[in-house]
């Protein structure tokens, strides 16, 4: 196993480098960019998109600049330029590094990235470290939360429909789990904002942040109070909309184990329903299910957190990504974007380890991975 593991950490080295030329191709040819943003905040005509969220950014964004072809200004290669020093275009350029060619700008990048020194935002006075440490906390802990319910939910439940595989029951929560599963969470947000957020019921909830304004002040009991009943909605979002795929993986996992010929055998010798389901069937059909933790983690980091964060003003590593990629600030775009490669990366064999440590019989060397 550990020859496995070393492989697999080699492997990262050029799936990390693959993964961040492609979008460094691709952010040299999307429109705008933080030259085309400053430039709109001179001449007056940046929109913010963003600053009800953060208060932050909002000054310097929206430009929605892009270059224009070759010969339409003689003096600048930005759309809204005409008017602007050419000395002035060339300092920014210098600032941002966009004097360099693009070849230099993306090897300093991954070097420097290497050492995990980011540099500062463009847009923020903040070195892009402090800003990934300081939002990090919000977003795993939205997704640890979510991530652990929908197990606590899913397996019980999961186990529960293949026992009673065609029942009413079955049928019934089958259609709660595709009902579920057809509606993004970002919807099932906005549901519960109106009904007890202050929409148009009830104001049982707060609509923004994690935590009150004076929580610093409170005792730890207040704090945990406070915290649970900020994070309450946004993780219940998260959860409806993602039990329902684990909840048919548990239970399709029990179903194919309960037909097979050990359960059959462990029956015929007298052993009790509930000592051949949870003392043979549970092991084996929980092994995908198990191991799958740390991918689920990430999966629901990467394609829930975004626009709960956004919906319920969660200053998170989602915000802040979106909030870069709005801005053109691109240190903090390709920084969130490596950390998260690198993390789904880590967990990725993590995952693999799981299933080893669950199932010795599984052997990945062997295998030639």
């Amino acid at each position: 196993m550990f020859a496995y593991i070393v492989r697999r950490l080699l492997l990262m080295i050029p799936t990390l480098f693959g993964i961040m030329l492609i979008n460094f191709i691709v952010i040299q040819f999307a429109p705008g960019g933080p030259i085309e943003q400053i430039i709109a905040e001179l001449r007056g005509t940046a929109v913010s998109a963003t600053s009800s969220f953060s208060g932050q950014s909002g000054d310097i964004q929206g430009g929605g600049g892009e270059p224009v072809a070759s010969g339409s200004n003689s003096t600048s290669k930005y759309r809204g330029a005409q008017g602007l020093d050419p000395e002035v275009i060339a300092d920014m350029e210098k600032q941002f590094g966009f004097d360099k060619p693009l070849h230099t700008r993306f090897f300093t990048m991954l070097a420097d990235y290497a050492r995990f020194d980011f540099g500062d935002s463009y847009f923020r006075d903040q070195r892009v470290l402090d800003l990934v440490l300081d939002k990090m906390p919000v977003s795993i802990s939205l997704g640890l939360w979510t991530t652990l319910l929908v197990y606590l939910i899913s397996i019980p439940l999961g186990i529960k429909k293949a026992v009673s595989d065609g029942s009413r029951f079955d049928v019934w929560s089958s259609g709660a789990i595709v009902f579920g599963y057809a509606i993004p969470g970002f919807l099932f947000a906005i549901l519960l904002i109106i009904l007890f957020a202050g929409g148009r019921f009830v104001d049982w909830f707060p609509l923004r942040g994690l935590t009150s304004s004076g929580w610093n002040d409170m005792s730890w009991p207040q704090k945990i109070i406070d915290y649970l009943w900020h994070i309450t909605l946004p993780v219940l979002a998260m959860v409806i909309s993602g039990f329902a795929s684990l909840t048919m993986l548990t239970k399709n996992s029990f179903l194919d184990q309960i037909n097979m010929q050990y359960v059959q055998t462990a029956r015929a010798k007298g052993l009790g329903e509930k000592q051949v389901l949870y003392g043979h069937v549970f092991r084996n059909a929980m092994l995908i299910v198990i191991a799958g933790f740390p991918s689920a983690f990430i999966s629901i980091l990467f394609t829930g957190s975004v626009l709960i964060e956004v919906i319920f003003s969660l200053d998170g590593l989602g915000l802040l990504g979106w909030e870069a990629t709005i801005n053109r600030d691109y240190p903090v775009v390709f920084a969130t974007l490596y950390f998260f490669t690198l993390l789904g990366l880590i967990l990725q064999l993590i995952g693999d380890v799981m299933y080893h440590l669950i199932d010795p019989r599984i052997d990945f060397e062997s295998r030639n991975f």
